[in-house]
């Protein structure tokens, strides 16, 4: 028996258009992929292959199904040896045996737990439009924000009331054991009393890849020093944050489309860029990108470009975490917005032409702009030019595509004024002592 944790991480992880390529020749129509079908014989192509569904299907023979269903009729493989298949393409550990009463109890737990997110879910949404303190405190900042009612329902916004325990009680009233309140993290316990976590704040639900919703983020509307303005679920058997990436599950298809994924920092500033009409946006939620989160929008696109507010200091920040992005072969430009403008501001301010308009004209290469901005910083002074050129190199260095690396250092050496040889050899040392670590 395979542990089901694994087949939904065999399911996350597979690219079925590299999966199927593995067999026959795609090409790329669309957002799509077109082959002759394996199961048929067909001179016209009518296999098609979705990359942000995640599915294929053949228009002639009627055959369907994902990675695993693929793999399962190709390779005439029963459902757990396609499985095993898939997750040795993709190096993933898997370890078969008979479950115990204790796993098969995890994995019941599991399940009460997405099914109690969802209960909360639709909870939060009706307290929002159906209470006089939701539609008085909730709906109103939401309104005031310029939400439209079809914007609150795409993302299920809702209000959890002020009342300390009004959600708990109600979840325990419909059966709703406290031991899954606690793990999901909707609730908490102070001296023997169990509590909402959310009391009092407007909630943004966090949806996996699939559409289900395995957290929350919380607003506060108070203007208070001692209250933190969002909240964040914690760490469960549901969610994991390093490995979430926030507005994806409405973001696949057109970042797909686009073939380029807008990345912003909160929840409001992905909502504003859909009802904007531009939706290939996604958000960090506040925290610094993983490598997990980074090969998830990888799936749907090479193409990444960064939003940055005027604020410097946040930008300098975040510079640090982008060499990830680079080391997974993407393409990575970064965009600012003007003094005082956020993503969420800016695009509440100014109609989609003029959005779309701002953003192709004013997003530059990633490496370029660090090179740039660096360089400014260090001016005159010679020990710290020497600092951030090494930490440009460093950036460089990461890039796994040869051809593009080589085109950076050609770049860069005209902007620092380092002849190419001096970079190329520093950038060989890096890479040497990468290599030698990893081998140790």
């Amino acid at each position: 028996m395979i542990e089901r944790s694994v087949i939904e991480r065999v399911n996350e992880v597979v690219d079925i258009t590299e999966v199927i390529q593995d067999f026959i020749t795609l090409n790329k129509r669309g957002v799509n992929y077109l082959g002759l079908c394996p199961f048929h014989n067909e001179k016209t192509p009518s296999f098609t292959v979705s990359p942000a569904k995640g599915i294929f299907k053949c228009f002639g023979c009627g055959k369907g199904g994902n990675a695993i269903s693929f793999i399962m009729e190709h390779e005439h493989l029963a459902y757990q040896e396609a499985v095993k298949y898939l997750a040795k393409k993709y190096n993933i550990e898997i370890v078969e045996k008979e479950l115990s009463s204790d796993e098969i109890a995890k994995q019941n737990e599991r399940e009460s737990m997405l099914v109690l997110s969802d209960f909360a879910q639709k909870y939060f949404s009706k307290t929002l439009w159906e209470t006089d303190e939701g539609t008085e405190i909730g709906l109103s900042y939401l309104k005031e924000r310029g939400y439209r009612e079809n914007t609150v329902d795409k993302f299920q916004l809702g209000y959890s009331p002020e009342e300390r325990d009004a959600f708990t009680r109600f979840a325990q009233k419909n059966n709703f054991k406290n031991s899954y309140l606690l793990k999901t993290g909707l609730s908490i316990q102070k001296n023997e009393k169990v509590y909402d976590r959310f009391s009092g704040r407007v909630i943004f639900p966090i949806h996996s890849l699939s559409g289900k919703v395995i957290g929350f983020g919380g607003r506060t509307l108070k203007q208070s020093s001692n209250t933190a303005k969002y909240l964040n679920s914690p760490e469960s058997e549901i969610y994991h944050k390093s490995k979430t990436v926030y507005g994806l599950f409405h973001a696949k298809r057109s970042v797909t489309q686009a073939n380029k994924c807008y990345l912003v920092e909160g929840y409001t500033d992905v909502i504003s860029f859909h009802q904007a009409g531009i939706e290939n946006v996604v958000a960090s939620s506040g925290t610094a990108l993983t490598s997990d989160q980074i090969r998830l929008i990888k799936r749907f696109t090479q193409n990444i470009t960064i939003l940055f507010d005027g604020d410097e200091a946040g930008i300098k920040a975040s510079l640090r975490g982008i060499d990830l992005i680079l080391e997974e072969g993407m393409n990575v430009k970064v965009l600012l917005f003007p003094d005082g403008e956020d993503p969420d501001s800016f695009s509440r301010k100014h109609n989609p032409e003029t959005l779309n308009k701002y953003l192709s004209q004013n997003e530059t290469d990633f490496v370029l702009f660090k090179t740039k901005l660096l360089l400014e910083e260090s001016k005159n002074d010679p020990i710290k030019r020497a600092t951030l050129i090494n930490d440009i190199v460093k950036s460089i260095a990461v890039i796994p595509n040869r051809i593009n690396r080589s085109v950076y250092i050609r770049e860069c050496s005209n902007i620092i004024g380092i002849k190419e040889e001096v970079l190329y050899s520093e950038i060989n040392a890096i890479n040497k002592k990468r290599n030698e670590n990893n081998q140790k």
